[in-house]
């Protein structure tokens, strides 16, 4: 039939392209992933340097000032358990990938967001494509990163952005796009510049919003960091996967605690920073 022919030379055509997408930019992926792998080098090597009691301190005290003394406990504890399930390297490196991909989708995201809640028409442009991005399984993402990367961190850590980043893009532009009017015209009346109304009056209002993004990129890259694993990258993901293939039931339940336990204490360390800080300090009390 003739849509089974069209298929087929769609399929060809794809096959096609992604030899030739790889063939001609070696260097260039090379290049991407020399700064991916960079990146999240130098993130596991500023957590590695630290003792993993210094670490779970620093993440409780911090909890302790946004959101009090139960969850600073909280905090510190969880990530002792970490430890002493013989998980922490595997930890500290599933953290150091999510903070890469979520850094990476934060800056490239929060951008384009900006663009796009200032532009109504690129927002209209990019709604779907998000909307697409979403919807496909994560697994797709990870095929073509193979092809172009290789195995190894920097696959997962692009893969991861692709999924991270839409929460982003969605709730910038939203947040800048809802800037009330009258403080607008108060701005324009006052003689205020285009780079000062944004500075002083779209941004502080889009704040919560960005930082709601913010929150649930995190949350997307952690979902997408663990699926992740089937590439090499290692961390908890990795362990996740080698446990799977070889049965080790008990090693997996251990590694799926891990990954709760701190998916639990960066969720609620970000949602705090998206909200007020008047509703911050009813928390606090």
């Amino acid at each position: 039939m003739a849509w089974r022919d069209g298929i087929k030379a769609f399929d060809a055509a794809i096959d096609a392209g992604m030899v030739w997408i790889s063939s001609h930019g070696n260097e260039a992926f090379a290049l991407l992933r020399g700064l991916l792998e960079g990146g999240f080098g130098a993130i596991l090597w500023l957590l590695a340097e630290l003792p993993f009691w210094a670490l779970a301190g620093m993440v409780g005290a911090l909890g302790w000032r946004l959101l009090g003394a139960r969850f600073g406990a909280f905090a510190t504890a969880s990530l002792a358990l970490c430890a002493a399930l013989g998980l922490w390297t595997e930890t500290i490196e599933t953290l150091a990938l999510v903070l890469s991909a979520t850094t990476m989708a934060v800056l490239i995201g929060g951008g384009i967001g900006v663009f796009a809640g200032l532009s109504p028409r690129l927002a209209q442009v990019l709604d779907p494509v998000l909307d697409l991005i979403q919807t496909l399984p994560p697994y797709l993402y990870l095929l073509p990163a193979i092809a172009f990367l290789g195995y190894g961190p920097a696959t997962a850590i692009l893969a991861t952005f692709i999924v991270a980043v839409p929460p982003t893009v969605k709730l910038t532009a939203l947040g800048i796009s809802r800037t009330p009017v009258e403080f607008l015209e108060l701005g324009a009346a006052s003689g205020a510049s285009g780079w000062q109304v944004f500075a002083k009056i779209r941004l502080p209002f889009a704040l919560a919003s960005i930082m709601a993004g913010v929150n649930q990129s995190l949350m997307m890259a952690f979902g997408m960091v663990v699926i992740a694993g089937i590439v090499g990258s290692g961390g908890l993901g990795q362990t996740i996967y080698a446990s799977v293939r070889t049965l080790d039931i008990a090693r997996s339940v251990d590694a799926a605690i891990a990954i709760v336990v701190l998916t639990i204490v960066l969720d609620r360390l970000s949602q705090t920073a998206a909200r007020p800080q008047g509703q911050q300090k009813e928390i606090r009390t």
